[in-house]
């Protein structure tokens, strides 16, 4: 006599009738999902919530050293491309459900609570507070942070490059002399005569310094912009 094969499924929903009632099993769901739903809206509520915390109690032996960064580190990269490290309550776009998750299960891991989350973005992404693209974090302490979370689209490869001439007051000078250069030689070689070409070209190009940093300046000014190293770690727009 030939066996009947068994389907898993079955034997396993047999035995789940046996351990427990249909009504006791979906009791206890829905207490499992109201408290997991009740933990994702604490943690929602830590993120959007100012805090001063600048250490967490995480379990050494539990972190993944790739995702473990100093603050000298994010200020570099910050810099590099003009972005914010500020508390994660800024932030006014949309952390994503998978963030929330991942932060839930490291509570879990660690037997701990998160707090003081900071997110490294593009200014426009966060809520700044007037003076006049987003990888979340934890702090370990000791100027140490933990990578949460990453999400969103890479930032441009080219936003370094485009961001370069405004990561300090002399790299603005240098781009401020490459664009009088560039307008000195564009002009005609003989607007001013027979006056001495290099004379000449000397003047114009002071000229044309003074111009484009007259306008610099005053574009700086109205628009109250500062430089990548100053606003780095600022909450205000400029």
């Amino acid at each position: 006599m030939l066996l009947n094969r068994k389907n898993l499924l079955t034997e396993l929903t047999e035995l789940t009738k046996k351990s427990v009632s249909e009504d006791d099993l979906l009791a206890e769901i829905k207490q499992i999902l109201a408290e997991n739903e009740a933990k994702r809206e604490e943690i929602k509520s830590s993120l959007s919530s100012k805090s001063s915390t600048n250490h967490n109690a995480f379990i050494f032996d539990k972190l993944e050293t790739e995702k473990i960064f100093h603050l000298t580190q994010i200020k570099s990269l910050c810099i590099d491309y003009r972005l914010r490290f500020l508390d994660s309550h800024l932030f006014k776009g949309t952390i994503p459900e998978e963030a929330i998750s991942i932060i839930h299960r490291i509570e879990k891991e660690h037997a701990t609570k998160l707090e003081g989350f900071r997110i490294m973005a593009p200014s426009k992404l966060f809520k700044l507070e007037n003076y006049d693209d987003p990888l979340l974090f934890a702090p370990i302490g000791n100027g140490y942070y933990y990578l949460i979370h990453k999400w969103g689209n890479d930032i441009h490869p080219l936003r370094k490059i485009a961001m370069k001439p405004f990561k300090s007051m002399g790299n603005f000078i240098v781009l401020l002399v490459v664009v009088s250069l560039l307008l000195t030689a564009l002009l005609p070689q003989n607007i001013f005569g027979k006056t001495s070409h290099s004379v000449m070209s000397l003047v114009t190009f002071l000229f044309m310094l003074k111009s484009v940093m007259g306008i610099a300046l005053y574009y700086c000014l109205w628009q109250g912009k500062s430089f990548n190293e100053d606003i780095w770690l600022s909450k205000y727009y400029n």
